[in-house]
Formats: structure tokens, sequence, C-alpha cells
């Protein structure tokens, strides 16, 4: 299945996105639960509990607008850092050459704000040189929870995965450099597009897939799932590891090399620069920064 969160006639909805992507069944929900998006859904399956029927209208694409799948996740993304070979290498000569005493054993783990997300089409807003003149892209795909957990044993993380959906995690890297931590950096206003619906994982396997990255049309990431440093089940085993996971977390699971920072010389994103991001099996999520 493909789940998106839409508007249609002033009114949040959840629904059922067809095979071709060109229309929409909505899905009877109360409009409180439609207002946390897909979550319900998600809490709802990992409950054991059915779908909900659909209104039996079938709306087209051109009618309605994409908001991010979960407008407001329940809390903080979990995201992973230099997680493809080629990426790691990448920035070997930048400032984060040191930062990971030991990246063959652990792998870089920090947080987005939820207030951050913006959907597909959504405009991401560049703060202002005052406060970051370093904004960079990062095209990632994310996984969504199903059943939550806590101590996730590797060979069972990946019956805990609900789904995947794409994230572009913008990135101030000035302000990333300066604090010496990742979340200031990563959590500015609309800096998480996500969208453009959710994949369940049983379309899609998330450890087989291609994710690229364009800016004003130039191919800058282009790599498949297969060169993660820390593939899937590590991650949802690490995350886990005296932390409780629940339905609906996310978990950003790494950009392929050629961002803008890796770039000689390294190249930001400025005003009018439009960011398109594909994964095989999901779709298109593309956002102009202004």
């Amino acid at each position: 299945m493909r789940i998106a969160t839409f508007i249609h006639q002033g009114q949040r909805q959840v629904g059922l996105v067809s095979a071709d992507g060109q229309s929409l069944q909505p899905l009877v929900l109360s409009a409180a639960d439609a207002q946390r998006g897909a979550l319900p859904l998600i809490e709802a399956s990992a409950a054991g509990q059915p779908l909900p029927a659909t209104t039996g209208a079938s709306l087209p694409r051109s009618q309605v607008r994409l908001e991010a799948p979960l407008p407001l996740p329940r809390r903080n993304l979990w995201c992973v850092g230099r997680n493809y070979h080629e990426h790691a290498k990448e920035l070997q000569g930048s400032v984060f050459k040191n930062n990971n005493s030991n990246p063959a054993v652990w792998p870089i783990v920090f947080t987005k704000v939820p207030e951050c997300v913006v959907a597909d089409q959504d405009e991401v807003r560049l703060p202002g040189e005052s406060i970051s003149a370093q904004i960079d892209y990062e095209a990632e795909l994310a996984v969504v929870i199903g059943t939550g957990g806590k101590n996730i044993r590797r060979e069972d993380a990946m019956r805990h995965v609900y789904g995947y959906t794409i994230v572009n995690d913008v990135t101030a890297r000035d302000v990333q450099i300066r604090h010496q931590q990742w979340d200031m950096g990563k959590s500015f206003d609309t800096f998480c597009p996500m969208g453009p619906w959710i994949v369940t994982a049983d379309e899609l396997d998330g450890q087989h897939t291609r994710v690229r990255c364009w800016v004003n049309g130039e191919v800058r990431q282009d790599a498949r799932t297969e060169d993660l440093i820390f593939d899937i089940p590590t991650l949802i085993e690490t995350i886990s590891r005296g932390i409780t996971l629940y339905p609906g977390d996310v978990i950003a699971t790494g950009t392929p090399a050629g961002v803008g920072l890796g770039m000689t010389p390294p190249t930001f994103l400025k005003t009018g620069d439009v960011v398109r991001i594909e994964i095989d099996g999901i779709g298109v999520l593309q956002n102009r920064f202004a």
C-alpha cells in the first residue's frame, strides 16, 4: 500500500494512493485521527487492527494537496550520519574527518525535531546568512517503525518495519560545526521535507533500492541502499538498545555521496534552487528553497 496524508476542500484526510500515483481513496477516519496523518493507521496495525474502510470515492491527485505522511511525528526523528561508504570517504577531507573515532563499530545517531517536517512541493526556508550561509541537502530513505520494541535483535528487526518514505535531511553545515553536535543545524524550521507518502514494507524492500538526488536538474547523488555501512536491521538494533521504539517512529538511514559539502569547492543551496529526490519503489520528493 501507499498511504498519503492530504488536504481536500480544506480538510486533512488520509488515503490510499493508486498504483500510478494519480488518484487517492480517502479512508474513514475521525477528524481528530486525520490530524495525525498516517500515525493512527500505523498504531492500529501494530495492535493487530484492520485498515479502516475507504469512503468509496476516488480523488484525482490534481484535486488534493499532499502533506507529509506524518505531518507531526510523535517525537524527534532518528537520523544516521555518514552511513554510505562513498559519502564517508568524501567527508574525509572536510571538518568531519575526525567526527567518529570508531565508525566501523558504531553508527553516528542524532535527531531532528518533529516540527521541522514539511511536505512534497512545500518551500524550504533559508534562514538568512546571518544565521547560516551553508545550507546543504541530504537525500535519504526513511524507515517507519510499525510494531515498537526495546532491545530489538538484528535478526528480528525487519518485523518491526511498517514501511518507508523519503526524507531530505536539510542541514546548516556551519551551525553543525559551530555547536559540535548535529541537532541544532539539522532542526531549523522546514528542514525536513518528507513524502510523498509511505509505502508499506510488503511492497518495498528498503534494503534493495536506489536513492537519487538532483539539484536544479543536475544529478548530485546516486547510490543503492546495499551500500549502507550499517544496514537497516543494524540501525534498528542499535537505536533500540535501552530505548523503546514506538509505532510511527522514523529512522532516516543516511545520505549517499554527492552532498554540497563534499564538492570542490563546497557548494551550498541558494534562493530558487530546487532539490528533487527519487527513491525506486516510493516516488519523488521535490522542494524549492526560498
